[in-house]
């Protein structure tokens, strides 16, 4: 199965965890009006974040962690694939060990990363590694993302709204502070499902908070989620 966005293709045939929302939405959301010169998707899956990053920023190096082995010969494939072919790659690593041996920094980083905790397990084990907290703990994310972090770089991340309170305490104690946060909503009626939260090494007095509804009714986005995803979605 082949998903088709305006300036790329995707195959995901062969991994558990398929194109979802959440992803396309933190890439389309990460914008930085500064200079980016190197950026990391840590957790790649598909490699559709790092693709957006791609077509967004200019920056030279593109870099991508993916653990599980289909997910990470399908991501290299849709690299390859890709315009910016030459900008990106990934590794097949764990992020524990690619932190231990990377000595570079990076301007961005961006993460979807697993967060479901075992009342939300399926029958299907490469699914559960590539969703569940086990894999990849937020204290492990957040403490590779300050090394690995440059001193005026950013990191993005969507979390669930219900982590948002826990994730932001964890940063603070890895030095990273919030300066922008989105609630996501499916609809006007519905809880706030995610947090998209922009964080930095610096400190913020004015933290940008605002809220994104996704959809008036089924399948009809509202004008400021298809503004917001407009680059990407044919």
């Amino acid at each position: 199965m082949v998903f088709k966005f305006k300036e790329f293709s995707v195959e995901q045939d062969n991994t558990a965890m398929k194109i979802g929302t959440d992803a396309v939405l933190l890439g389309a959301w990460t914008i930085i009006n500064k200079p980016i010169n190197s950026i990391l998707d840590i957790g790649a899956g598909t490699g559709v974040i790092a693709l957006q990053m791609a077509q967004l920023y200019d920056a030279e190096i593109i870099d991508a962690i993916e653990i599980e082995p289909n997910a990470y010969e399908q991501c290299v494939a849709n690299f390859e694939n890709s315009p910016w072919s030459d900008r990106l790659f990934c590794y097949h690593t764990s992020l524990q060990e690619f932190t231990t041996e990377i000595d570079e920094t990076y301007d961005l980083i961006v993460s979807n990363p697993p967060f479901y905790t075992a009342n939300f397990l399926s029958d299907d084990k490469k699914r559960n590694q590539a969703r569940q907290t086990a894999s990849l703990s937020f204290d492990e994310l957040l403490n590779s993302v300050k090394k690995l972090l440059s001193d005026n770089g950013f990191f993005s991340v969507i979390i669930p709204f219900s982590e948002e309170s826990l994730f932001l305490e964890k940063a603070k104690i890895h030095s990273l502070f919030p300066i922008k946060i989105t609630h996501v909503k499916g609809n006007n009626e519905a809880k706030i499902k995610r947090s998209l939260i922009l964080f930095s090494k610096s400190k913020t007095k004015n933290i940008s908070k605002n809220e994104l509804i996704l959809e008036i009714k089924r399948h009809q986005r509202t004008a400021e989620y298809q503004k917001l995803v407009d680059a990407f979605y044919l």
